[in-house]
């Protein structure tokens, strides 16, 4: 496992920021199984969680403006450091031209806070993208092996309270190794959570 300090990286037309490397999750296709990296980045295990200073002095190197989309999604739950996304993605929007934000996020982020985390996502950034997983509990847990017993419902809970704000782009996503009938299954939850479901190519 090589450590770096990759906290930003580029995928396609999109900036990607790794500010964590924290999951209560150990799925079992998880990207970080594969490699250090990440779509060809650095590798993408920190050496330390870095600081807003380390993560403006970082951003303040790339074109902001040139991006379609700047996404909180590294080799960690974003949720998992909540204070500084929301301090970053005010930052961003102070930057002339900033574009859409979006976070890749398990859903998690009430468990991991002890309280809901909606409002205050979906007022800072534009699309919220839910890791569903699974189209049922049984295979959401054996597939996504939560350290919380109650994820699945609570994962649910808080994408219908991200629709309820109405503030932001509330989408779920699957990865295509999972069998037809689960994502069926997965796209029936997302359509009664009010989310459109997404179905990702999985990228070794």
């Amino acid at each position: 496992m090589n450590k770096a300090m990759t906290i930003s990286y580029e995928v396609g037309s999109n900036l990607y920021l790794n500010l964590t490397n924290k999951c209560p999750c150990a799925c079992t296709f998880c990207i970080r199984n594969n490699a250090d990296g990440a779509y060809g980045s650095d590798p993408l295990w920190l050496e330390h969680e870095p600081s807003m200073e380390e993560i403006k002095a970082d951003l303040s190197k790339r074109d902001i403006a040139s991006y379609e989309e700047i996404v909180f999604c590294g080799y960690g739950e974003p949720t998992e450091r909540l204070e500084t996304v929301l301090e970053t993605a005010a930052f961003l929007r102070s930057i002339k031209g900033c574009p859409v934000l979006r976070i890749n996020t398990n859903g998690l982020g009430d468990l991991i806070h002890g309280r809901s985390i909606a409002e205050e996502l979906c007022s800072a950034l534009d699309i919220i993208s839910v890791s569903l997983n699974a189209g049922t509990k049984d295979e959401y847990m054996a597939v996504t092996r939560p350290k919380f017993p109650e994820a699945f419902e609570a994962m649910q809970k808080f994408t219908a309270d991200c629709v309820k704000t109405g503030n932001a782009k509330v989408m779920m996503s699957v990865v295509d190794v999972i069998p037809q009938e689960q994502i069926e299954a997965s796209r029936k939850i997302a359509e009664e959570l009010g989310a459109v479901l997404r179905v990702r190519t999985y990228d070794e």
